[in-house]
């Protein structure tokens, strides 16, 4: 089946704006920015890591402080803090023995807030 073939079947309006459907189609991200920007979308997707990234929105944190805060061990937080640096949402630095934690960047921040402004719309 041909591509426009596959829009008229499933579509009800009648008549397509072309030139419109040309600028959505040049507007979409290249396929690497879409397959980087939804894995770093998905670990957001995951609880442990969104309440880390809730707690260090506006203190420097460290990694004994988080697992206290959540009941967990330091060792599973270390580990979802191992993926929250590879993808640049936190970083950290030493103090002795000491590691403390912060978010990246303020854009870091903006995302959670957004987040969970939105949710919190959804169920007014």
């Amino acid at each position: 089946m041909r591509e426009e073939n596959f829009d008229i079947l499933n579509c009800n309006c009648k008549g397509s704006d072309k030139k419109l459907i040309a600028k959505l189609k040049k507007s979409i991200p290249k396929e690497e920015k879409i397959v980087d920007t939804s894995a770093f979308l998905s670990v957001f997707g995951d609880g442990t890591r969104l309440k880390i990234l809730w707690i260090l929105r506006k203190d420097e944190v460290c990694v004994c402080d988080i697992a206290s805060v959540l009941k967990m061990t330091k060792s599973a937080i270390s580990h979802q803090l191992r993926i929250l640096k590879q993808f640049r949402l936190v970083s950290f630095r030493k103090d002795g023995q000491k590691v403390y934690y912060s978010l990246s960047d303020h854009h870091v921040a903006d995302i959670i807030e957004k987040g969970f402004e939105h949710t919190e719309e959804i169920y007014e």
